[in-house]
């Protein structure tokens, strides 16, 4: 479980396909205190740990995960936001976020906006995924709230803290970014939906 609170942004070192699986090698300034089997959100996609060496660790995405996220199409030299799992009794500074990416969502615009700055992404609705207003999302592993809520369309508001510690800073109009709905959201859209 994880908070939606970036800790780092690492960097991709290494790519290796294997089958229908990709191997992402990660440099990070935490990479030190890491342990394999550890869970770690890579844009908020949960990746177990597999190998670390000196200041880089190894994650495995599966075919499913390349599926339904953006991992796929990350490159050698890439930043990614990352976050080790929640530990029991601290602060819950975000909400709560599995790390089970959704889906995918498409950023159509980027306006600065008396101080932040106001991302809008597009989403395929056909899974009946929903946020509401000032409900929680996770947009590449970082924990918003919503300020517009439509039936397959979202803005947030980001501060210039938030833009300067986590990718946001790279994040362009057409690019694509990982979706983690509120957990209790989807579990009340489900119950509703029967």
């Amino acid at each position: 479980m994880f908070t939606g609170i970036i800790e780092t942004i690492g960097t991709i070192t290494n790519i290796v396909k294997e089958q229908e699986n990709v191997h992402l090698t990660v440099k990070s300034d935490f990479t030190n205190e890491l342990k394999i089997d550890q869970s770690v959100a890579h844009n908020g996609v949960c990746l177990t740990v597999v190998d670390i060496n000196k200041d880089e660790y190894t994650v495995t995405a599966i075919k499913e995960t390349l599926d339904k996220t953006n991992i796929g199409n990350l490159s050698v030299s890439n930043s990614v936001n990352l976050e080790r799992g929640m530990k029991l009794g601290d602060r819950l500074d975000g909400h709560i976020v599995q790390g089970h990416v959704d889906q995918t969502a498409v950023c159509t615009n980027i306006k600065k906006e008396n101080g932040s700055t106001i991302f809008t992404f597009s989403y395929d609705f056909s899974n009946k995924n929903i946020t509401i207003e000032k409900g929680s999302i996770t947009v590449n592993g970082v924990s918003l709230t919503v300020v517009n809520s439509k039936l397959n369309e979202f803005s947030v508001a980001i501060i210039p803290y938030t833009i300067e510690n986590t990718t946001f800073k790279n994040i362009k109009m057409g690019d694509s970014v990982n979706l983690e709905f509120d957990v209790i959201g989807k579990y009340v859209s489900r119950l509703t939906n029967l």
